[in-house]
């Protein structure tokens, strides 16, 4: 008996792609809407306000992060931040972020800024933080690289609904995304609380706390829910004093669904680390880095993908430079780390 294989058109191709990129962002709106960072115990300003000058420190911080290598329309993340500790109203810190994060025909834009209170415990220092600033979110369905796709989609079903529109404002005929290019912009609030002692930090924090409202037209509203963050690690000291274990954690929810990132650093002589990270249920991460006697941080991570998406053997990179300044270091004295905490 001959088996006979369907045969799939280069047309036919184009449809599924282009269906399995609409699932891709429509599972991606309905689920988690932030970011995520495998180098997450190394960038916390961007989930916690509360964090800001915690490190008595200027530190500035460049970080990269390609999701899904290889797959069309996958997340790509860039993210400039900066924050200080200040005397302002007392001790406290500022903090600056600015994300640009692109996933599809969708990108957003966010820029806020960060100031914490900080006031010292019997147990640790704590900083109360609030964050406010504007978050711009864009659609380009007219972008050349969904066109094709588009266009091949609507000769097929005989829907006029998505795509092909090149001109900007769009009507967003289907209800789930504009069509053409528009973009739309919203105030944007946050809140955090974060604790450091010598031995551990532990931080509670909220974003999209007013839970911004963008809307296209009529037809086609989308907002922000709120994300609420709990993290926390440990420094422990082995044997050889040289090394020390560094375990952390990021739990994050939009109370629809959960996430939660597990991770152990292996860190020599306070200058390099190596370590591994779980995301449960989505990936395994190989962590790697080295600080510099002058302040500047290099680190590097790659993601196994363990989710159903992992089968068509896509990858996670990220990459981080930072630079760390002590403000209570002498000018003539060699470069001191800030704390890792």
């Amino acid at each position: 008996m001959k088996i006979i294989k369907p045969h799939i058109s280069k047309n036919m191709k184009k449809v599924i792609s282009f269906l399995y990129l609409l699932l891709i962002i429509n599972l991606a709106a309905l689920s988690q809407q932030d970011p995520q960072y495998t180098n997450n115990m190394y960038y916390k300003l961007g989930v916690n306000p509360g964090f800001a000058g915690a490190e008595d420190a200027i530190n500035g911080l460049i970080l990269n992060r390609y999701q899904w290598v290889g797959m069309t329309g996958a997340p790509k993340t860039l993210v400039f931040s900066v924050d200080a500790a200040v005397n302002m109203f007392g001790s406290s810190g500022l903090g600056l972020n600015i994300i640009s994060d692109e996933l599809g025909f969708e990108k957003n834009i966010t820029i806020n800024a960060s100031y914490a209170y900080k006031t010292s415990l019997s147990f640790g220092d704590l900083g109360i933080g609030f964050s406010a600033g504007l978050l711009n979110k864009g659609f380009n369905t007219g972008d050349d690289r969904w066109r094709t796709s588009s266009d091949v989609l609507q000769s097929t079903s005989g829907s006029d609904d998505i795509g092909g529109n090149t001109g900007s404002g769009g009507g967003g005929g289907d209800g789930i995304a504009p069509t053409g290019e528009v973009s739309q912009m919203a105030f944007d609030g946050g809140f955090g609380l974060y604790l450091l002692t010598k031995q551990y930090y532990f931080g509670l924090s909220v974003t999209h706390i007013n839970k911004p409202e963008i809307r296209f037209d009529e037809q086609v509203t989308t907002f922000l829910e709120r994300h609420y963050y709990l993290m926390g690690g440990y420094n422990i000291k082995l044997t050889d004093p040289l090394f020390e274990l560094r375990p952390s954690f990021l739990f994050k929810s939009d109370l629809a669904g959960w996430q939660i990132d597990l991770n152990t650093n292996v860190v020599y002589n306070e200058r390099f680390w190596g370590g591994i990270s779980y995301r449960v249920n989505d990936a395994i991460a190989l962590l790697m880095g080295l600080e510099m006697e002058n302040g500047l941080r290099i680190g590097y991570s790659f993601d196994l993908v363990t989710s159903a998406i992992g089968r068509y053997g896509y990858g996670s990179h990220e990459i981080f430079i930072g630079y760390s300044l002590n403000l209570e270091r002498n000018r003539n004295q060699k470069y001191k780390s800030v704390r890792f905490l």
